[in-house]
C-alpha cells in the first residue's frame, strides 16, 4: 500500500461537495484521486487535479483506489457498499448507514469476510458542542442525568426538489437528522428500554416527513430527541438538567455553514464555536452559573481515523455494530409511529 492512501468517491452532490471531498483532501495520510459523476465537468471546476469516472464501477475496478467514500441517496448505500467492498475496497457509507438492519448486518459480515474497514460517517461525533457536553458530563458535576432534550431545529419552508425531501425508501428528516440524534444519544447513554416517535409532514407539499419528536426512556430518566423544519427560531441545541445543575447551549456546530463556504481544513480557527454553552450548578442552596468555552469540533478527524484504522494502528472510528444499533432504532421508531405506540427496545436483538 502506497503511503498516502488513494480515496474514490461515488457521486459529487452535496455531501461529497460540502462535506467529503474537503475533508479526505484535508487530512494528511489520504489522497483524493477520483470521483464518479455523470457531470465531470462540475467536478473539474473544484477538484482540477482529480480523476472523474462515469459510473460508481468504473471507480470500483481502479486499481489504485484504496477507500471508496459513498455519500449517495440512503437506498443506494447497500447496493453499492457491496459492490465496493467485492472489489476489494475499504469502504466509508455516508450516515445513516443503510436503510435497514439486515442490509447493515449484511454489509458487515461482507465486511469482515473480506477483511475490509467498513466505517459510517456520523461526523455529528466530533461537533463542537457535543465535544462538550461529553466533557461536561464525563466530570460528573451535572450529577445524575433526569431529562437531556437534543434539538435540531431549522426553518426551510419550501420542500426542495432532491431525494432527501421526496418519498423514497429512507428519505425524510426521521433518517436524516435523527439519525445524528440517536448516535449521539448512544454514545452517551447506551440503548434506551423503549421509544416512542411522532412524525408529521408540516409543510406545504411535504412529501416525507419533515417533523419528528421523539421520547427514550431510561429508567426514571428521559431523553427527547426533535427536530422540525418551520423552526423560525429555534430552542436550545442541547438543554440537560441533572440532579445537580443543568447544562444549556444554544446554536449549531459551525462546521458545516464553513465548509458550505468553500473554505477547506486544515485551519487555525477550524472548527471555533463562538456561542457559549451555560453550565449552572447548584452549591449550598445557591445556583451558580458560568459560561462554557466551547471544544473546536474536528470533521477531520474522522477521516484521521479511518486512515489509521485502514492501516492497523487504530480503531475503527464508527464501526458497522454501533450504527446497526442507531438503524434498528430508526425501524423501530417508524413502527412505533406507524401504531401510535410506545414500543420496547430489544437490548438482544441489538448488540
Amino acid at each position: 500500500m502506497s503511503e498516502s492512501l488513494n480515496v474514490g468517491i461515488v457521486g459529487y452532490g452535496f455531501a461529497t461537495k460540502t462535506f467529503h471531498a474537503p475533508l479526505v483532501a484535508g487530512v494528511p495520510g489520504l489522497k483524493l484521486v477520483a470521483i464518479s459523476s455523470s457531470d465531470p465537468a462540475k467536478v473539474k471546476a473544484d477538484w482540477p487535479q482529480v480523476a472523474t469516472e462515469t459510473s460508481p464501477e468504473a471507480l470500483f475496478a481502479r486499481p489504485d483506489i484504496d477507500l471508496v467514500v459513498i455519500p449517495t441517496p440512503n437506498e443506494t448505500h447497500y447496493p453499492l457498499a457491496s459492490a465496493a467492498l467485492a472489489a476489494g475496497k475499504h469502504v466509508v457509507v455516508d450516515k445513516p448507514f443503510t436503510v435497514t438492519v439486515d442490509d447493515a448486518r449484511r454489509l458487515q459480515a461482507q465486511a469482515e469476510a473480506v477483511g475490509r474497514v467498513l466505517s459510517v460517517f456520523h461526523n455529528r461525533r466530533w461537533d463542537s458542542d457535543f465535544l462538550t457536553l461529553k466533557q461536561v458530563l464525563a466530570s460528573g458535576e451535572l450529577g445524575r442525568i433526569v431529562h437531556f432534550e437534543s434539538h435540531f431545529d431549522r426553518y426551510r419552508p419550501e420542500v426542495r426538489n432532491r431525494w432527501r425531501e421526496q418519498a423514497l425508501p429512507g428519505s425524510g428528516l426521521w433518517y436524516d437528522l435523527g439519525s445524528h440524534l440517536l448516535d449521539q444519544t448512544l454514545q452517551l447513554f447506551g440503548l434506551p428500554e423503549s421509544i416512542a416517535l411522532d412524525l408529521a409532514l408540516q409543510r406545504d407539499n411535504a412529501q416525507s416527513d419533515d417533523y419528528f419528536h421523539a421520547v427514550l426512556r431510561y429508567g426514571q430518566s428521559r431523553v427527547i430527541l426533535h427536530a422540525g423544519a418551520l423552526v423560525a427560531v429555534p430552542a436550545a441545541r442541547y438543554t440537560v438538567h441533572g440532579s445537580l445543575g443543568s447544562f444549556f447551549k444554544y446554536g449549531l456546530d459551525p462546521q458545516e455553514d464553513v465548509l458550505k463556504t468553500g473554505k477547506r481544513p486544515p485551519a487555525a480557527d477550524w472548527g471555533h464555536d463562538s456561542v457559549p454553552a451555560t453550565l449552572t450548578v447548584w452549591k449550598g442552596g445557591a445556583a451558580a452559573e458560568r459560561e462554557l468555552a466551547c471544544i473546536p469540533g474536528d470533521y477531520p478527524a474522522y477521516y484521521a481515523g479511518v486512515r489509521d484504522a485502514i492501516r492497523g494502528v487504530g480503531p475503527n472510528p464508527v464501526t458497522a455494530a454501533e450504527v446497526i444499533q442507531v438503524i434498528g432504532l430508526l425501524e423501530l421508531g417508524l413502527q412505533s409511529a406507524r401504531e401510535g405506540r410506545t414500543l420496547p427496545v430489544s437490548q438482544e436483538a441489538l448488540q
